[in-house]
Protein backbone atom coordinates (compact mmCIF):
# COMPACT_ATOMS: atom_id res chain seq x y z
CA UNK A 1 0.00 0.00 0.00
CA UNK A 2 3.03 1.99 0.96
CA UNK A 3 4.57 1.75 -2.78
CA UNK A 4 0.99 2.76 -4.31
CA UNK A 5 0.91 6.59 -2.01
CA UNK A 6 4.44 6.76 -3.64
CA UNK A 7 3.70 6.10 -7.09
CA UNK A 8 0.76 8.68 -6.44
CA UNK A 9 2.84 11.48 -4.72
CA UNK A 10 4.93 11.04 -7.59
CA UNK A 11 3.09 11.45 -9.79
CA UNK A 12 1.83 14.40 -8.35
CA UNK A 13 5.01 15.81 -7.81
CA UNK A 14 5.74 15.71 -11.49
CA UNK A 15 2.94 16.65 -13.00
CA UNK A 16 2.95 19.89 -10.40
CA UNK A 17 6.22 20.62 -11.27
CA UNK A 18 5.56 20.36 -15.26
CA UNK A 19 2.23 21.31 -15.66
CA UNK A 20 1.14 24.92 -16.11
CA UNK A 21 -1.15 25.67 -12.99
CA UNK A 22 -4.55 24.67 -13.80
CA UNK A 23 -3.64 21.79 -16.71
CA UNK A 24 -3.09 18.85 -15.24
CA UNK A 25 -5.46 18.91 -12.36
CA UNK A 26 -8.23 16.80 -14.06
CA UNK A 27 -6.21 14.02 -14.99
CA UNK A 28 -4.52 13.87 -11.75
CA UNK A 29 -7.75 13.53 -9.86
CA UNK A 30 -8.73 10.49 -12.27
CA UNK A 31 -6.03 8.56 -12.28
CA UNK A 32 -5.77 9.24 -8.31
CA UNK A 33 -9.61 8.08 -8.21
CA UNK A 34 -9.01 5.13 -10.74
CA UNK A 35 -6.39 4.44 -8.81
CA UNK A 36 -8.15 4.80 -5.04
CA UNK A 37 -10.99 2.86 -6.55
CA UNK A 38 -9.07 0.07 -7.81
CA UNK A 39 -7.27 -0.67 -4.29
CA UNK A 40 -10.46 -0.21 -2.28
CA UNK A 41 -9.38 3.49 -0.53
CA UNK A 42 -12.42 6.31 -0.82
CA UNK A 43 -11.68 8.80 -2.75
CA UNK A 44 -13.91 11.41 -1.34
CA UNK A 45 -12.82 11.52 2.10
CA UNK A 46 -14.68 14.44 3.41
CA UNK A 47 -17.87 13.79 5.19
CA UNK A 48 -20.07 16.09 3.68
CA UNK A 49 -20.52 16.44 -0.43
CA UNK A 50 -18.41 19.17 -1.07
CA UNK A 51 -19.16 22.15 -3.78
CA UNK A 52 -16.71 21.62 -6.48
CA UNK A 53 -13.94 24.05 -4.92
CA UNK A 54 -13.73 22.23 -1.93
CA UNK A 55 -13.80 18.38 -3.89
CA UNK A 56 -10.32 20.36 -5.69
CA UNK A 57 -9.33 21.23 -2.09
CA UNK A 58 -10.35 17.58 -0.78
CA UNK A 59 -8.31 16.49 -3.17
CA UNK A 60 -5.12 17.92 -2.79
CA UNK A 61 -5.61 16.74 1.08
CA UNK A 62 -5.96 13.60 -0.05
CA UNK A 63 -3.24 13.66 -2.44
CA UNK A 64 -0.71 15.60 0.50
CA UNK A 65 -1.80 12.95 3.12
CA UNK A 66 -0.62 10.08 0.34
CA UNK A 67 2.49 12.11 -0.11
CA UNK A 68 3.62 12.25 3.86
CA UNK A 69 1.92 9.29 4.92
CA UNK A 70 -0.93 10.81 7.00
CA UNK A 71 -3.95 9.28 7.63
CA UNK A 72 -6.21 11.54 4.86
CA UNK A 73 -9.65 11.18 7.14
CA UNK A 74 -7.17 13.03 9.78
CA UNK A 75 -5.56 15.19 7.64
CA UNK A 76 -9.68 16.45 6.40
CA UNK A 77 -10.72 16.60 9.73
CA UNK A 78 -7.81 19.24 10.43
CA UNK A 79 -8.59 21.36 7.51
CA UNK A 80 -12.26 21.38 8.03
CA UNK A 81 -11.31 22.37 11.62
CA UNK A 82 -8.45 24.67 10.54
CA UNK A 83 -10.96 26.71 7.95
CA UNK A 84 -13.79 24.86 6.66
CA UNK A 85 -11.83 23.95 3.79
CA UNK A 86 -12.17 27.60 2.75
CA UNK A 87 -8.37 28.66 0.89
CA UNK A 88 -9.12 31.97 1.54
CA UNK A 89 -9.36 31.73 5.21
CA UNK A 90 -7.47 34.61 7.38
CA UNK A 91 -7.83 34.17 11.27
CA UNK A 92 -7.75 37.40 13.32
CA UNK A 93 -3.79 36.19 14.11
CA UNK A 94 -2.68 36.06 10.73
CA UNK A 95 -3.06 32.65 10.50
CA UNK A 96 -3.80 31.72 6.54
CA UNK A 97 -5.11 29.52 3.83
CA UNK A 98 -6.76 25.90 4.50
CA UNK A 99 -4.58 24.48 6.81
CA UNK A 100 -3.98 28.16 8.56
CA UNK A 101 -0.41 28.09 8.98
CA UNK A 102 1.18 31.21 10.37
CA UNK A 103 3.59 32.96 8.00
CA UNK A 104 7.05 31.83 9.63
CA UNK A 105 5.48 28.23 10.60
CA UNK A 106 4.78 28.53 5.99
CA UNK A 107 8.22 29.71 5.87
CA UNK A 108 10.07 27.00 8.13
CA UNK A 109 8.40 24.34 6.45
CA UNK A 110 9.71 26.14 2.98
CA UNK A 111 6.29 27.03 1.80
CA UNK A 112 6.64 29.82 -0.73
CA UNK A 113 3.37 31.24 -1.63
CA UNK A 114 0.97 30.73 1.87
CA UNK A 115 -2.22 31.73 -0.29
CA UNK A 116 -1.84 28.66 -3.06
CA UNK A 117 -3.55 26.22 -1.81
CA UNK A 118 -1.54 23.37 -2.89
CA UNK A 119 1.28 24.72 -0.74
CA UNK A 120 -0.19 25.99 1.94
CA UNK A 121 -2.11 21.84 2.37
CA UNK A 122 1.10 20.55 1.31
CA UNK A 123 2.66 22.80 3.99
CA UNK A 124 0.19 21.98 6.73
CA UNK A 125 -0.26 18.23 5.95
CA UNK A 126 3.85 17.92 6.40
CA UNK A 127 3.94 19.83 9.55
CA UNK A 128 0.71 17.09 10.79
CA UNK A 129 3.36 14.74 10.23
CA UNK A 130 6.26 15.98 11.92
CA UNK A 131 3.72 16.21 14.84
CA UNK A 132 2.89 12.45 14.55
CA UNK A 133 6.36 11.84 14.40
CA UNK A 134 7.15 13.83 17.42
CA UNK A 135 4.70 12.65 19.53
CA UNK A 136 5.51 8.99 18.64
CA UNK A 137 2.42 8.27 16.41
CA UNK A 138 0.03 9.69 19.39
CA UNK A 139 -3.04 11.43 17.29
CA UNK A 140 -4.38 13.39 20.29
CA UNK A 141 -0.74 15.01 21.06
CA UNK A 142 -0.30 15.89 17.63
CA UNK A 143 -3.69 17.18 16.99
CA UNK A 144 -3.21 19.17 20.15
CA UNK A 145 0.58 20.26 18.74
CA UNK A 146 -0.70 21.58 15.79
CA UNK A 147 -2.94 23.90 17.67
CA UNK A 148 -1.03 25.21 20.53
CA UNK A 149 2.25 24.41 19.78
CA UNK A 150 4.34 21.51 20.28
CA UNK A 151 6.65 22.93 23.26
CA UNK A 152 2.87 23.92 25.12
CA UNK A 153 2.23 19.49 24.54
CA UNK A 154 5.32 19.05 26.11
CA UNK A 155 5.09 21.13 29.03
CA UNK A 156 2.07 19.86 29.86
CA UNK A 157 2.79 16.31 29.13
CA UNK A 158 -0.68 15.96 27.30
CA UNK A 159 -2.89 18.47 25.83
CA UNK A 160 -2.56 21.47 27.49
CA UNK A 161 -5.53 22.92 29.50
CA UNK A 162 -6.64 25.79 27.45
CA UNK A 163 -10.24 25.31 26.45
CA UNK A 164 -9.39 25.98 22.42
CA UNK A 165 -6.93 23.36 22.55
CA UNK A 166 -9.20 20.94 24.02
CA UNK A 167 -12.56 22.04 21.95
CA UNK A 168 -10.10 21.72 18.58
CA UNK A 169 -9.10 18.18 19.44
CA UNK A 170 -11.97 17.22 20.46
CA UNK A 171 -13.62 18.25 17.00
CA UNK A 172 -10.78 17.20 15.00
CA UNK A 173 -10.82 13.62 16.42
CA UNK A 174 -14.66 13.74 15.91
CA UNK A 175 -14.23 14.53 12.23
CA UNK A 176 -11.65 11.83 11.85
CA UNK A 177 -13.71 9.26 12.70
Amino acid sequence: MQSVNQVIQRIAEIQQRFSPADQGKAVTGEFAGALSTAIGQPQDVSSTRPNAKQGDIAKMIHLAAAKHGVDPKLAMAVAEAESGLTAEAVSPVGAIGVMQLMPETARSLGVRNINDPRENIDGGVRYLKQMLTMFAGDVTKAVAAYNAGPQAVKNYNGVPPYSETRNYVARVLSLAK
